[in-house]
């Protein structure tokens, strides 16, 4: 039985304890840390710490006094660990657009000559938004070649690419890709790679530094749970850094910014990729929220989400046969991130329904039902519990009625 076997494998879990680190309504199943992760019990403290005594109190001392100025390489180095990046090559503060921009600009500046950019027609939009741009700017062909197929097109043409610009897993389905051997193709053919870890972060070991990778940038408010809008982050690797001539330059990454100069001269290392004044407020909770993953290794993170996402996809073929569902994810290991996505002509009333039953999952157009499994907080249980509610469901037609047809602004 399915209850029995989510309940074995729930007490079996190394990662059990950890769940305590997040403030999670006992009534919500909570399947959408891919979009904006649960809140970690240590967030709310340190914010109101940061209003009450950093702010209130302290004001503009805190620069000094309570490391408001070391804040964006002290939160990058944090993440580095969960990325695989040692210390020195990760920085925090800004938006992931910006942090694109900034790294996919700088990665191409990198290889003068070259005419093309490769991205993925299947990227978030703004990764193809701002891939455009980059084009626009440099007089770069930018050309949408799908992920599985990159290192074809690097083998034939890499002379002419400068970068190739990926995800690692498709926000869409969950698939994931091999991203050390796209790395090794782009390098053979003498091209810069930059992944985008907002679907990776934090879910998944990814080892930015022994793949050698170029350059990378991920969000902090999804895997890493830093709450909404939370800065995110850009990876410049070290043998980069003193190149690294980025557009979006601000008095923070200046070598030497309280002297005020009119020039920019570019800091030491990662200091250079810093922009200007960070959102301090949510950087601190970011910074708050990844002391979840302190003692956690990410190989037992996997294990677990390799184990959550696999047992839903049983659970979706025993309950859900015959119901017009079919798995859009693959089935497998090697090949899943941290979410599964079903599909149904009926997506969207289907989510609606389930998150009025308490399961809280998402989609996106025009019939993908997304569920994302964070392994620090999500269980079996939950697991066979949103499948059994989607089930009755389905079976009941209770997604027909009419409260659950119309759309909101977000989904």
């Amino acid at each position: 039985m399915l209850t029995e076997r989510a309940a074995a494998l729930d007490a079996a879990d190394p990662l059990a304890r950890v769940r305590e680190r997040f403030l999670l309504p006992k009534e919500v199943v909570y399947l959408d840390g891919n979009s904006l992760g649960a809140l970690p019990a240590a967030v709310p403290g340190a914010i109101e710490d940061a209003v009450h005594r950093q702010w209130g109190t302290d004001l503009i001392r805190s620069w000094n006094g309570n490391g408001w100025w070391e804040a964006p390489i002290r939160t990058g180095d944090a993440i580095g660990r969960l990325i695989g990046a040692a210390p020195g090559q990760v920085v925090a503060g800004d938006s992931t657009s910006v942090q694109l921009f900034n790294t996919l600009l700088a990665a191409a500046r990198l290889r003068p000559g070259r005419r093309l950019l490769l991205t993925d027609p299947d990227h978030f939009p703004t990764d193809q938004y701002i891939a455009d741009s980059v084009g626009k700017l440099l007089g770069l062909e930018v050309r949408r070649v799908p992920a599985r197929e990159a290192a074809a097109v690097l083998a034939s043409e890499g002379e002419d690419v400068a970068v190739a610009a990926y995800a690692p897993v498709d926000y869409r389905t969950g698939e994931l890709y091999d991203m050390t051997a796209l790395t090794a193709a782009a390098h053979v053919a003498g091209a810069l790679i930059h992944w985008d870890l907002c679907h990776a972060a934090g879910a998944m070991p990814i080892g930015l530094d022994a793949m050698a990778a170029d350059f990378a940038v991920g969000c902090g408010y999804k895997y890493l749970s830093g709450g909404p809008g939370a800065p995110a982050f850009a990876y410049v690797a070290g043998r980069h850094q003193q190149n690294f001539d980025h557009p979006v330059t601000g008095w923070h990454g200046h070598a030497d910014p309280f002297a005020m100069s009119g020039t920019y001269t570019p800091g030491p290392g990662i200091s250079r990729a810093r922009i200007s004044t960070p959102p301090l407020l949510s950087l601190l909770g970011l910074e708050a929220a990844l002391t979840a993953f302190d003692g956690v290794e990410m190989a037992a993170v996997r294990d677990k989400s390799l184990s959550l996402t696999g047992f839903f996809q049983e659970c979706a073929d025993t309950l859900l046969d015959g119901l017009g569902f079919t798995m859009a994810t693959p089935r497998d290991p090697e090949r899943r991130g941290s979410q599964v996505s079903l599909r149904h002509p009926e997506a969207y009333p289907l989510v609606a329904a389930l998150t009025a039953r308490g399961v809280i999952g998402d989609m996106r157009a025009p019939d993908l039902l997304r569920f994302g499994f964070n392994p620090l907080y999500v269980t079996h249980a939950d697991a066979f519990h949103a499948v059994r509610e989607l089930h009755d469901i389905v079976a009941s037609g209770a997604h027909r009625t009419p409260e659950f047809q119309q759309r909101p602004t977000v989904t």
